[in-house]
């Protein structure tokens, strides 16, 4: 009697150790593991998952669920790898939660998602990569948020996309989003009406209607190159041969440098301009100083150095401050602006062998400035003075001489004037030390004033063309540079940037190797450098 019980007892040991081992044997092995549970405020059917008022995106579901929907969550963004844990899912919704930011690679590890609806919610802001992976999405929708951007190229790898929306957002319409117009024209996805919300030019238009041609995206600017070791107080760009050069006159040293090394020395001299001129295959160098007298050089080609061939009357230039070169009917002419009180303002003309002087202007009136122009197709010049208003010199073809015209009215105190043109029509720049410095404008008659610029501490106002770019850089002693630049719309100039100058006295141009580089002379401070570059603001 007692046998069977004690087998039966055996049994239900021998039982309960099968058992014991095959738990023991299921955990050594883990592939067999208890599956997860729908989390904490989420509810779970077979393949779906619905989340409400959770904190975090959950980390665990059910192995089989292929639909996932958030509503009034409380998480603020979609972090990196949110979903890496349910890579099965088809479906990804989000709907009136409070989040606002979409990190990069936010929904990284989902091959099989097809369907994303981003709608009703807060964002403003979406990474450029934060839909990256989604290989196999056909429906995207970010619609109803605050949306006023998207990040270029954000769809990018989205090949299988047949549906985007992007309604109820505030898209603005300028060049960050002129990517999407070109995605728009070229991907095979359709999308719903969507309206611009900005800028005014823009707003209320349909994105769909635009072309990327309606966008004025290309834009520039003056980047800092390089710094040279020298004050300067004039510098000039020019062309012999089929190579560029650059001389800088350095005013405490009595050198001119020409490229990179040294071209003319005069120790203990002060000189003020070194002005190169071309003729006939040849090249001088007009040097100005303000002590020593100023001369002339030719370049000897054989000896590769420049040789002096001329002194300038010192009795017609005793303080000179600007040298002007220019040809009238196939003829070489400089002259030289004077600003002593003794001294006259001279033209000196070019007879094959030499400069002589050829026409005295504006004696005893301490003219800081000449500018040579032609205004309705004939020379002229127009002399700055510290002593009275410019005045405008016309040339008299039969005298072979200029003949003082008129002045520029309401003026006084100009330090210089610089010419340039726009669409054919003729400006100048007037700077001043004290006191505005202008823009005007001729009308045929006179000129007008256009636009005025405070200006205190002001020795340029220097125009500068570079293709379709025209500039007026506004120097200082006592503040930053500001440049300008020309706004066609409105005729007239509008703020561009800033540069940090010394002392500026001179800015020149020059072209080497397709690059443009802007040449500043500075009187107390390094030589400066800068080069101009396009900028694409769609990019």
């Amino acid at each position: 009697m007692g046998y069977p019980g004690r087998a039966v007892s055996g049994w239900k040991g021998w039982t309960l150790m099968v058992w014991v081992a095959a738990v023991s044997l299921v955990l050594a092995d883990g592939r067999r593991v208890r599956p997860p549970r729908c989390p904490v405020g989420c509810t779970c059917t077979k393949d779906n998952a619905l989340c409400e008022n959770v904190r975090s995106v959950p980390h665990t579901f059910p192995s089989d669920v292929v639909s996932l929907s958030f509503v009034k969550s409380g998480f603020n963004e979609i972090i990196e790898g949110s979903f890496v844990h349910t890579p099965a899912l088809q479906l990804l919704l989000f709907t009136a939660n409070s989040f606002d930011l979409i990190d990069e690679d936010a929904f990284l590890g989902l091959p099989h998602l097809e369907y994303l609806f981003i709608e009703n919610n807060k964002i403003a802001s979406i990474s450029p990569y934060a839909f990256r992976g989604l290989k196999a999405l056909i429906h995207l929708s970010l619609a109803y948020n605050n949306l006023e951007t998207l990040p270029k190229d954000v769809f990018k790898g989205m090949d299988a996309l047949t549906k985007v929306d992007l309604r109820g957002n505030n898209l603005i319409c300028d060049c960050k989003l002129k990517w999407l117009v070109e995605w728009m024209h070229h991907t095979n996805a359709t999308l719903d009406q969507i309206y611009c919300s900005g800028p005014p030019i823009y707003q209320g238009k349909k994105i769909n209607d635009l072309l990327p041609h309606s966008f004025d995206c290309i834009t520039a600017e003056f980047a800092s190159y390089q710094s040279l070791k020298f004050e300067s107080i004039s510098v000039g760009a020019f062309t012999f041969g089929e190579d560029q050069y650059v001389v800088f006159a350095q005013p405490f040293t009595g050198t001119c440098i020409l490229v990179m090394y040294l071209l003319l020395s005069y120790p203990g001299t002060s000189t003020v301009v070194c002005k190169p001129m071309v003729i006939d295959n040849h090249l001088f160098v007009i040097v100005a100083q303000l002590f020593g007298g100023s001369h002339i050089y030719k370049r000897d080609p054989s000896a590769n150095k420049f040789i002096k061939i001329q002194d300038i009357d010192i009795l017609k230039i005793r303080k000179p401050n600007d040298i002007e070169t220019f040809m009238i009917d196939g003829e070489s002419f400089f002259v030289i602006a004077d600003s002593s009180k003794a001294g006259s303002t001279t033209v000196y003309k070019w007879n094959g062998n030499g400069f002589y002087s050829h026409q005295s202007l504006h004696p005893w009136f301490r003219d800081t400035d000449v500018e040579y122009l032609e205004i309705s197709n004939k020379p002229h010049l127009i002399l700055s003075s510290s002593s009275q208003r410019p005045v405008v010199y016309q040339w008299n073809r039969s005298q072979k001489q200029f003949d003082r015209r008129t002045d520029i009215p309401e003026m006084e105190d100009v330090f210089s004037v610089k010419h340039f043109r726009v669409k054919g029509e003729l400006f100048i720049c007037l700077t001043r030390f004290i006191g505005d410095s202008k823009v005007m404008r001729w009308d045929g008659a006179m000129f007008k004033e256009v636009q005025t610029f405070p200006s205190r501490g002001s020795m340029v106002f220097q125009p500068v063309s570079i293709g379709n770019w025209q500039y007026a850089i506004l120097g200082s002693d006592y503040s930053l540079t500001q440049v300008y630049q020309w706004d066609t719309e409105r005729g007239q100039f509008v703020p561009s940037q800033e540069l940090n100058i010394q002392a500026p006295r001179a800015f020149s141009m020059v072209s080497i190797d397709d690059r443009v580089f802007l040449l500043a002379s500075s009187f107390k401070g390094k030589t400066q450098i800068y080069e101009h570059l396009m900028i694409d603001m769609s990019n």
